[in-house]
């Protein structure tokens, strides 16, 4: 499975998103620190779920965070764009 399906199923598990657009944004680093030549490394998200109504950006940010789980350590870098 690739990284950007993995983001993707699990967020969609986590939080039932009313729209979730995962975007692999490696080539876009290449020749940054980070980006090892093989890509998936960097990644956009937007997503959109009742499930952060009423929580903080940080709350928003830890919450995507602890769904996501061992997949972060294994990217470099991951744009978040969060909201209810």
């Amino acid at each position: 499975m690739s990284m950007r399906t993995e983001i993707e199923t699990t967020l969609q598990k986590a939080f039932d998103p009313s729209h979730l657009e995962v975007q692999d944004d490696s080539d876009s680093h290449i020749g940054h620190a980070g980006h090892d030549g093989g890509g998936e490394s960097h990644f956009n998200v937007v997503i959109r779920s009742e499930a952060f109504k009423g929580m903080n950006r940080v709350a928003q940010h830890r919450a995507v965070h602890k769904a996501l789980g061992d997949i972060v350590p294994r990217i470099h870098a991951l744009a978040l764009d969060i909201g209810a």
